[in-house]
Parts: C-alpha cells; structure tokens; sequence
C-alpha cells in the first residue's frame, strides 16, 4: 500500500490501490467505494470491466457483500457464489447471469476511525479464490487502504463537483451523474430523492439494465432516450 501511494497523483491513487490489493492478496480485481450503503454512494475505482460490473449489479439491486459489509461493518465472505445459498437473491441471480465466471467475492469496509466510510470488493475467478492467509490479512489491508487515503480526504467527496478520480469517464458515470439523474426525476414527477432513485433501480432491473444505462438515458448521454409514459425521464 505504501509503495503504491508514494509519488501518487491523487486522482490516480484509488486505482494504484486496486492494483496493489489484488497483487498483494491474488484478488482477480477488485473496487473502492465510499458511503457504499447509501444512496451518496460514490465509485473511486475499479480495476477492471468485471469490478465495475460487480459494483454496478450491487448498486442496481440495492443488495449484495459490499452493501452488507459497509451497514455490518464487516467483512463478508462469499468463498462459493455459484452453489452458496447467499442472503441476496437478486444480486446472486444477476451475478449468475452477467459475470458467471466470478467465483468468490469478499467485501472488506474501509473504515476512518470508528466510521464505515466505505468498501473494497475483491473478486476472484475459482470458488475458495482467496487462502485462508489472505483472508486473515485481508482486514489489515483495509486499513492500509484507509490509511493511504488520508492524505487526499478532502477530495474524496467532491460534493456538487463531479470528482476527479481516474479513469475520469468511469467514475463520474458511477454514481456522480446517477445523483444529477435522481435530481431530474425528482424534480419533474414530484418524488423525493430516494422514491426517484428507487424508480430507477426498478426500471434497470425491469429491463435488465444497469443503473449507469438509465442514468444515461435520463442526461441525455445514451444512445436511446427512455420515452413513454413510464420512463424515468424529466
């Protein structure tokens, strides 16, 4: 973690640390997010397509390790996704569907103080991916983490700013735009943030999106704008 935080740009210093838990633990990616549990919740980074699409699934359904991590404030461990009975039903099926190759999650809070400030997911491609060694020092590497952030934790909730973390298009989608979108629904149909955000969710999951896609939709920035009586849209 030291070594990664040395001579680190601030706006690169979330993504170094991805890469040097899943180096440091044989993690086959890994993310960092703060308020996790939350609806402010905001993505620092992800190391890979696979991380962001276990973020994005956790963030959609509203379920899943790294949600029950930051609320518990503790680890979870999930060694056997594919065959595990877990206690989120619509996270196990939306992993089943769209990253059936990811084996094992385990999600760590990242804690300032005595504070849950946020989560780091690490995934792994083969059930029991993490031994045993590793996960007994998987907490002490969330502290590093938290440590190495210290120094840049007055950038690390930007507030109306969209943040300035690298890869910039990734993080500003996951969830600072998400936020704008919750303000434009809330606004043109008359609901409060969360019933605004929770529409959302439910139109990602009815047609099997992701929250980011809607988001998309809604500011103007996909392809397709939502349209119909029933979209989510301003």
């Amino acid at each position: 973690m030291a070594r990664a935080a040395a001579g680190s740009p601030p706006e690169e210093l979330p993504r170094r640390l991805c890469a040097a838990v899943c180096e440091g633990l044989g993690a086959a990616g890994a993310t960092l997010s703060l308020l996790t549990d939350t609806p402010a919740r905001q993505l620092l980074a992800a190391s890979d397509a696979r991380a962001l699409l276990l973020e994005q699934i956790q963030f959609t359904v509203l379920e899943g390790p790294c949600i029950s991590a930051a609320a518990d404030g503790e680890p979870v461990v999930v060694n056997d996704l594919e065959n595990m009975l877990t206690p989120w039903p619509l996270f196990g099926a939306d992993m089943r569907e769209k990253l059936p190759e990811v084996k094992a999650v385990y999600a760590l809070p990242v804690f300032f103080g005595d504070y849950v400030l946020g989560t780091m997911d690490l995934l792994g491609l083969k059930r029991d991916a993490l031994p045993d060694d590793a996960l007994k020092q998987a907490p002490e590497v969330a502290a590093a983490v938290a440590a190495a952030l210290v120094p840049v934790r007055a950038q690390l909730l930007p507030g109306r700013e969209a943040p300035g973390w690298e890869p910039v298009e990734d993080v500003r989608a996951h969830w600072f735009d998400t936020h704008r979108a919750v303000g434009m629904v809330a606004a043109h149909k008359g609901l409060s943030p969360e019933d605004a955000l929770a529409l959302m969710r439910a139109r990602a999951f009815r047609t099997g999106r992701t929250l980011a896609d809607v988001t998309a939709d809604i500011i103007g920035f996909g392809p397709h704008r939502s349209s119909g009586p029933d979209a989510p849209t301003p």
